[in-house]
């Protein structure tokens, strides 16, 4: 009888250290099993823009019965061609020579060298304004080969944060939408995270240059997405 009465003791002392435990920790009770609700969407935001920057390629090829005379050659008018683009209005830290290269050339049959080839690319960044000029003015002073333009913004990352602006608010949008649909209460945003930014890509065509050679600059679209998380009850 005695272990009996105190075998009830001791459940009722464990009884009542859970009880207390549950009280001091109610959350323990309340969260488990229970996720807490969130809803998850993406958002994309643009800004559409008149690009102001245009880079271009200009190629200068010559041959010469030597390699050596072949880049002397091609130095000379690389050289020339730069000149013509400083006295255009492009500064020095707009003009870089991206490539020097040079090829023996051999007779049809493959059997000997017959000559040398040599070429230099230089890339130039100018403003839509003076782009037309500046292909004439490269054209003028000797290069034989233009390929461009890529068209760019001067305040592009400016102009892309806001397009990150716009994604966030198209997200909180949807999850505004969705909420409602599905009868809860949006709460504040959770987590953030960013997507890729794509490449401005040129639309409807705009202002010309003024030079002979037309460049028109149209417009781009900058894009921006990301994904929100949001909390919800």
């Amino acid at each position: 009888m005695m272990r009996l009465r105190y075998a009830l003791l001791i459940a009722a002392v464990l009884l009542a250290a859970s009880a207390i435990a549950g009280v001091a920790q109610p959350q323990l009770g309340r969260s488990a099993g229970m996720p807490a609700k969130t809803i998850t969407v993406s958002g994309h935001g643009t800004v559409t823009t008149v690009p102001d920057r245009a880079s271009f390629y200009f190629t200068v090829d010559t041959r010469a019965q030597t390699a050596a005379g072949a880049l002397a050659r091609n130095a000379d008018a690389a050289a020339a061609v730069v000149t013509a683009l400083k006295n255009a209005g492009v500064t020095a830290a707009d003009i870089q020579t991206s490539q020097v290269y040079l090829s023996p050339q051999t007779s049809q049959n493959g059997t000997s060298i017959i000559g040398y080839a040599a070429s230099t690319s230089i890339v130039v960044d100018t403003t839509i304004a003076k782009a037309g000029s500046i292909v004439d003015a490269a054209v003028g002073a000797g290069a034989d080969g233009v390929s461009g333009p890529s068209l760019s913004r001067s305040d592009e990352d400016a102009l892309y944060r806001d397009a990150l602006k716009n994604a966030v608010s198209d997200a909180g949008d949807k999850a505004k939408a969705i909420a409602s649909a599905a009868g809860l209460t949006l709460g504040g945003a959770q987590t953030v995270v960013e997507g890729g930014g794509a490449i401005p890509v040129p639309l409807a065509a705009g202002a010309k240059a003024d030079s002979s050679v037309s460049i028109e600059p149209g417009t781009q679209t900058i894009d921006a997405s990301v994904t929100v998380t949001f909390a919800a009850s």
